[in-house]
């Protein structure tokens, strides 16, 4: 089982010591989350929200950092930590932006990065960077593709219905081929996982919710003939953390790993404080070498 870090909500200036902390400890990697924007006027619901009217549970005035200067940044001061994202709204950046940025980590990283990438939900975003927000998830999917090949050595093309990218090359170029995880528990979004990603990064879950969406996610690799492909499997899990669960994760719903926050309990983000996060990294520290040896280093 590998554990995933989630930092949302966090201080970005005290991250940079939060990779070093999870690095020195063991933890398998550290998620970043992405938002360009929180409008004034915002019409778009948040799937997640525990509110009736659908606005989101952070403060306008949360900060949310660029994914990848900050994953560079970490990148440079660890030295076996894995990054991702999660979860990166890919379709409403140009192509080649995309594919530059990533391509660029994953070579100062070298080869630490993967791309967590979704569909995204938030309109006034595509709006105000130019992109289509009805056609998201069909161009999300051809950007996977598109992706792939920007990344290969080379002259290199791409001529889709939504992407069309003459001859040329974009260096450098990562020395192995960047995993892509699809985010999402849609129909849509796991049927997507199943088609084109390297892995599916879901959202925390009771246990007997996460097991549907496992089994829907497996049903869909079986579809596309993909039952013994190489394939993580992400996802948290809302219940005591302890070695036993996480073995049963593992072997009962076939999680390769999980979302973590090691100091939830301790500044209470389980009862949905997310002030508490944006505090010293040090503040945090405790909790993260706790849980790396009564969890990670038993699993």
């Amino acid at each position: 089982m590998k554990f995933w870090c989630a930092t949302a909500f966090m201080d970005t200036r005290e991250l940079i010591a939060v990779s070093q902390m999870l690095d020195t400890c063991g933890y398998h990697g550290l998620m970043v989350s992405d938002h360009l924007v929180y409008p004034q006027h915002l019409t778009s619901k948040y799937p997640y929200s525990p509110h009736a009217d659908g606005r989101p549970m952070w403060a306008p005035e949360t900060a949310w950092p660029d994914p990848w200067v900050l994953i560079g940044a970490m990148a440079a001061v660890t030295t076996k930590l894995q990054f991702t994202t999660n979860i990166y709204v890919a379709p409403m950046r140009p192509l080649l932006q995309v594919a530059k940025e990533v391509s660029t980590a994953s070579i100062i990283s070298a080869g630490r990065v993967a791309l967590g990438a979704g569909a995204g939900w938030m309109r006034e975003e595509f709006d105000l960077q130019g992109q289509s927000f009805t056609n998201r998830g069909r161009r999300f999917t051809e950007m996977v593709h598109a992706l792939r090949e920007m990344w290969k050595p080379g002259w290199v093309e791409f001529h889709g219905d939504f992407y069309d990218v003459p001859a040329c090359m974009m260096e450098p170029t990562p020395e192995a081929p960047i995993p892509i995880y699809i985010g999402g528990h849609t129909d849509a979004a796991l049927r997507r996982a199943a088609q084109v990603g390297d892995g599916w990064i879901g959202n925390a879950y009771p246990v007997e919710e996460a097991a549907v969406y496992v089994a829907k996610l497996k049903e869909y690799l079986h579809e596309f003939g993909r039952d013994d492909d190489p394939f993580e499997i992400v996802c948290g899990l809302y219940a005591m953390p302890t070695p036993e669960l996480f073995k049963r994760a593992e072997e009962e719903l076939g999680l390769t790993a999980t979302l973590c926050m090691p100091w939830a309990l301790d500044q209470n983000v389980s009862k949905g404080d997310m002030t508490g996060l944006n505090r010293s990294a040090e503040i945090f520290r405790p909790s993260i070498e706790q849980f790396a040896a009564d969890v990670v280093s038993h699993c």
